[in-house]
Order: C-alpha cells, then sequence, then structure tokens
C-alpha cells in the first residue's frame, strides 16, 4: 500500500511539473495570440507589400520569417519591434533607422549600411554582420554574439545623432578579452 502511494505521488509530481513547464508557453498564447500578419516567402501578398519603396516606411511590430530583404533601402525606417527570423538583408540599407527592439535570430545583414541606426535593446543572436557598415549606429544593451561584438568592434566609429552615443561604447568594445582599438585612419 505504502509503495502505491508512493508511486501515485510519484507519477502526480511528474504530471504537475511537466504542467508547469507548459503552462507559461499556454497562457502566453492565449493572452498573446502569434501573429497571423507575418511576412513569409511562400505568401505572394508579401511580396508585393516589398516591392514598394520602403525608406521611412513604418514597419514596427512586422514580421520576416525566412525573407530575403537584399538590396533594400529600408532608410529611416521604423522596424521597432520588428522580428526577423532566417532572413536575409545583404547590401540593404538601415540609415537612421529606428531598430529598438528589434529580434534578429539567424539574420544575414553582410554588407548592409547602418550608419546612424537605433539598435537599442535589439535581440541579434546567429546574425551575422560581415562588412557592414556601423557608424554612428548605437547598439546599447543589444545581444550579439561574441565573435560577431568583435568583428563590429574592430570597425566601430562615430556618434549616434539621435541618442548621442558612440558606437563603439554601444558594442562595449573596451571590456571585450582580445579587443583592439580600431586604427586611426590616415
Amino acid at each position: 500500500m505504502l509503495i502505491e502511494m508512493v508511486s501515485m505521488f510519484s507519477s502526480l509530481h511528474k504530471s504537475l511539473k511537466r504542467l508547469f513547464i507548459f503552462l507559461p508557453l499556454i497562457i502566453g498564447l492565449l493572452i498573446n495570440p502569434i501573429s497571423a500578419n507575418a511576412l513569409y516567402p511562400s505568401d505572394p501578398s508579401s511580396v508585393d507589400v516589398l516591392k514598394d519603396d520602403l525608406h521611412g516606411a513604418d514597419l514596427h511590430n512586422t514580421e520576416y520569417v525566412k525573407y530575403d530583404l537584399s538590396n533594400q533601402d529600408l532608410g529611416e525606417a521604423n522596424l521597432q519591434g520588428a522580428y526577423m527570423s532566417v532572413t536575409t538583408a545583404k547590401n540593404s540599407s538601415f540609415k537612421g533607422a529606428n531598430m529598438t527592439d528589434l529580434i534578429a535570430y539567424a539574420t544575414r545583414f553582410d554588407n548592409a549600411d547602418f550608419t546612424d541606426a537605433n539598435l537599442t535593446n535589439g535581440e541579434l543572436m546567429k546574425s551575422v554582420f560581415d562588412g557592414a557598415i556601423i557608424d554612428g549606429a548605437d547598439f546599447t544593451d543589444a545581444n550579439l554574439d561574441l565573435s560577431q561584438r568583435k568583428s563590429l568592434c574592430e570597425r566601430a566609429s562615430g556618434t549616434n545623432s539621435q541618442t548621442g552615443v558612440n558606437t563603439i561604447d554601444s558594442l562595449e568594445c573596451t571590456g571585450l578579452k582580445g579587443y583592439m582599438p580600431p586604427k586611426p585612419k590616415a
């Protein structure tokens, strides 16, 4: 009888443990359901939306999943709270864009121009910034992979005109192990 009760409590404990693991997910989906306006490459209407000039466009809280934003002019666009996942934005311009609270997971920003862009509080894990121009970009409190942060620190320069923060300070370059300050331009 004692063994049966211990077994019953053990099963109940495991069930409650599973419930507590999935309960926040279930509540989160009930409170804030997944957005239906995500731009997926399989959605033909989303392609038409991006054919227009996006310079200065209000794109806050939009989603780009497995999307190709290459060569787009998103300068001065409002991308606050936008979500990008497994997206490419190679050779795109984000000059002066508001990218605060941007989530860009595994996104390619190769050779993109972030001059004077505000990426404060960005979640940029697994994203790649090879050759990106970051003069005056503000990365304050942004989460980046260490290798990307070090690479960005090598070419960090300028001060963001909106926030007044130096790019090199926003990336916290001086605290990185193995960091070498950029060489002065001749």
